[in-house]
């Protein structure tokens, strides 16, 4: 087998045991509601729901607890997790002991995930059932509600495998939070003017519309006040044994209490006890009972759900402005999912309701996305990635406004206000949730706009706050032309692009008030990038951005009757594309020229650039095609791959942050292979960002390098491998970075998607397995898959609806003519010389339809 069929060859996903449980942690909650992580061992931790992140936060007495007795039998009880992982540094108090940690344990575990669904497989030799762990939040493609449940759904099976009954309880401790803000109070200046702190905390029992179990409050803070909310621990089972209290006695008596109770009959004893004193709150805990006859096996659902209504902005406005953040009353808002709930039992309520729906629907999606003939590495990277999503780097503001910090420091967000050059290269919130991706261009367009165009690339919060007095970013800015282009074709919506162009095209043309005076369609001067620097003068990376902003506006204005300024773009982009060919690329990659008078730091010079061809890449992703000669394009990747790809780091020198080390592979940013290296070339220049690795890796398909491109993300998935990083939290400036969602990227360029939703235009042209592929696809309301052989194609949609005229499928270009059908009917087609088939008449494929194409020689 060759090293291509190896990285291309389609597989299951990894299944983590041992030592590589340690570093799980599996984001769980809605979009725009924080999450929990379900770690690898099958406890929690990373409780973001307090409208920050907590990383490493871990709420005290809150474990998962087995309780088994075959009859005839002793009973046997576990905390249902696997063994706690080393290191067992311990202190002058010992190891860690508020989670059970030295009670008896399950014997291990294995642990699969795929996004948005985790399993758990416990082995326990003396437990006399067997016990398994489903956990997901609903994850539908175009519909954010329905994937916006601020809660965690864990569903465990347990299975009697002998031959005589059994008795089990499965039971979760969970310790009351509300008035915290997690590992935030340990932080030097987290804190600063922020109010928070447990005391009257209360825990009740409660039945709601087919619910049990326990609502956790406090009647400490006023319901406007940021600290108040609601958590709860909830069930559909009715058989169930509830403990609304911990014991309240000093030492260790609890805890004996505690486990001397459940251990011995698998129930707790309930007690009442008053609000709790201040600063200090309890843990409450509820079981489910059951009873299994030989060989049966029965499944228990826990929801697990949180109501914090109300988001405090906790940092001051100091990113990216040239005035220091005034410390004053911080503004808080109503998180939108408040808008949608009244607390957290009517949380549950709404969500078990629907909940076999959308388990039905996730499940659908979960399996067109793993069923596609893409490597195992390819959907781990796209999956995984998903999940930022889900987690504290992403927020939605009270009107429904998707906002996204870059990512998630330990207590609070990392780098604030849906920042333009980060969020370019991310390829998953516009096609899985479009919606969403383009409420990012409106509020860009609405709140960050300045006197002639020049916009921040940060919004403030709230809503409506002046934008700030940096410099304009111009890579987030010509990338969000690009940007809206590609959410246009995406959704087909006309009102919304001719809402959005006046902003659109002053931001364009504003680049000839700064960056291209000359309009000769090439950026010069001082020009803020993602680097957190200003490169100077012509350089790659702005400059095919603005060549890809100068096609896309074209494209717009054209479709709009403006064809006086769509010549003019044109004009522009092709006089800068010949100057670009002619005076940047090298012969092997694209430079920068710049006067190191000017600019004596910060710069790369004759340097090759790992992201030099962004600007191309995010172009021929929206079906734009080349700006740049194709010729140099390619040759450009392979040179990124040859000097930037390190199958091994062991050997590379790097002073800068450490994301990869040791023996990992990785891209680095920027190397001098012609020498030139500048005395203090720009920060980061040394450092590996999986988001970068991505977007080349994609490119690097895109343009037939393929082995390339598929090494790259096998090296960014292997060291995230449970031992060395957590394979759902890939971290830059901060953990869950939203760059790295450039990863959907991959399955775009694997499967050769073009896409127009307004005219009805749908394409496939796979890069591998085109024999015998399969891939899943998703625009504005509707989503489904694509199958080709070499005899057959066939369109499916799962959910929504997709209006179809025409279908570019250059795989069948060879065939005379194809025949089309859809169930038993007919549907009249005709097939041109490139693959393409027009249909005589548009349809409309509805869900649960699908479009069968058989080509005839």
């Amino acid at each position: 087998m060759s090293k291509l069929d190896e990285l291309a060859a389609t597989g299951p996903q990894r299944v983590f045991s041992g030592d590589s449980l340690r570093e799980i942690v599996f984001p769980i909650g809605g979009i725009g509601t924080g999450s929990i992580g379900l770690t690898g061992v099958g406890g929690l931790t990373d409780w973001e729901i307090f409208n920050r992140p907590n990383f490493g936060g871990r709420l005290p007495r809150t474990f998962p607890i087995v309780w088994a007795k075959a009859s005839g039998e002793e009973p046997v009880c576990r905390i249902l997790e696997a063994p706690v992982p080393p290191p067992h540094r311990g202190s002058g108090m010992g190891d860690p002991h508020e989670n059970g940690e030295g009670f008896p344990h399950m014997d291990g575990a294995t642990f699969r995930g795929e996004y948005p669904f985790a399993w758990v497989d416990f082995q326990a030799r003396k437990l006399p059932v067997k016990v398994a762990l489903e956990a997901y939040n609903p994850y539908i493609p175009s519909e954010p509600d329905d994937s916006g449940f601020p809660a965690a759904i864990l569903r465990y099976t347990v299975a009697n495998h002998r031959s005589k009954p059994v008795q089990a309880t499965i039971a979760w401790s969970l310790f009351n939070a509300v008035g915290s803000i997690g590992v935030a109070a340990n932080e030097p200046g987290s804190t600063d003017e922020v109010e928070h702190g447990l005391g009257k905390n209360v825990n009740a029992y409660v039945e709601e519309s087919g619910l049990r179990g326990l609502l956790l409050t406090s009647k400490k803070w006023p319901a406007s006040h940021p600290r108040f909310g609601e958590m709860a621990l909830l069930t559909p089972d009715k058989n169930v044994t509830v403990l609304k209290y911990w014991s309240r006695e000093g030492w260790f008596e609890a805890k004996h209490d505690f486990w001397d109770t459940f251990s011995a009959k698998g129930s707790f004893v309930d007690r009442n006890c008053p609000p709790s004193d201040e600063g200090r709150s309890d843990a409450g805990a509820l079981g489910i009972k059951v009873r299994l006859g030989p060989r049966e096996t029965r499944t228990l659902t826990f929801y697990i759900v949180w109501y914090m209504p109300t988001f405090e902005k906790h940092w001051h406005a100091v990113c990216c402005t040239t005035k220091a953040g005034a410390k004053s009353t911080k503004p808080t808002w109503r998180n939108y999912y408040a808008t949608r709930f009244s607390g957290a039992l009517d949380v549950a309520v709404k969500l078990h309701a629907r909940e076999k729906d959308l388990y039905a629907t996730t499940k659908r999606f979960h399996d067109a996305l793993f069923g596609s003939t893409l490597p195992p590495h390819v959907l781990d990277a796209v999956s995984s990635q998903m999940a930022i999503l889900k987690t504290a780097t992403c927020l939605r503001l009270e009107d429904g406004t998707f906002y996204g910090f870059e990512g998630c420091c330990t207590g609070r967000g990392c780098c604030e206000g849906s920042c333009t050059h980060v969020w370019n290269y991310q390829q998953t919130l516009p096609f899985l949730f479009p919606s969403l991706e383009r409420s990012m261009r409106a509020a860009d367009y609405t709140y960050n706009m300045r006197d002639q165009g020049s916009m921040a690339f940060r919004i403030n919060l709230p809503l409506g706050e002046p934008p700030n007095d940096f410099l304009p970013c111009a890579d987030g800015q010509m990338g969000g032309v690009i940007k809206t282009y590609r959410d246009w074709k995406i959704s087909g919506d006309d009102h919304w692009l001719r809402a959005l162009w006046p902003h659109v095209k002053q931001a364009l043309e504003f680049a000839w008030a700064r960056w291209d005076a000359d309009r000769d369609g090439v950026m010069e001067g001082v020009q803020h990038i993602t680097y957190d620097i200003e490169f100077h003068d012509p350089n790659p990376l702005t400059g095919a951005l603005y060549l890809g902003a100068l096609t896309a506006g074209a494209e717009m204005a054209d479709y709009l009757g403006d064809m006086h300024t769509a010549e003019t773009y044109r004009d522009l982009c092709s006089r800068g594309a010949a100057w670009l060919d002619k005076h940047l690329f090298n012969g092997e990659y694209y430079e920068q020229r710049y006067n190191p008078d000017d600019a004596p730091k910060y710069q790369f010079g004759a340097g090759c650039l790992a992201d030099q061809m962004l600007g191309q890449w995010m172009t021929q992703l929206v079906g734009l095609g080349y700006t740049l000669d194709p010729s140099h394009v390619r040759k450009a990747l392979r040179a990124i791959c040859k000097h930037n790809w390190k199958p091994s780091l062991a050997e590379h020198a790097n002073a800068q942050r450490v994301y990869a080390l040791n023996n990992d592979a990785g891209l680095v940013l920027c190397t001098w292979p012609r020498g030139g290296r500048p005395r203090v070339p720009f920060p980061y220049c040394d450092e590996v960002w999986t988001g970068i690795e991505y977007h080349v890796a994609a490119h690097c398909i895109i343009e037939g390098l393929i082995r390339e491109g598929l090494s790259i993300v096998k090296g960014a998935r292997d060291r995230h491998d449970g031992i060395r990083r957590n394979p759902w939290d890939e971290f830059e400036c901060g953990h869950h970075y939203a760059r790295a969602m450039s990863a959907y990227g991959l399955l775009l360029a694997l499967s050769g998607f073009t896409f127009n939703k307004g005219d009805g235009t749908l394409g496939f042209a796979p890069r591998i397995h085109q024999q015998a592929f399969r891939t899943f696809w998703a625009l504005d309301g509707t989503w489904g898959t694509y199958a080709q052989s070499t005899r057959k194609a066939s369109l499916a949609v799962l959910q929504g609806s997709l209006k179809l005229s025409r279908l570019d499928l250059p795989d069948f270009a060879r065939a005379t003519a194809v025949t089309l059908r859809v169930g038993k009917r007919t549907v009249l087609a005709k097939l041109d010389a490139y693959g393409s088939i027009t249909l005589q008449r548009a349809l409309t494929l509805k869900p649960g339809q699908e479009l069968t194409l058989c080509p005839v020689a």
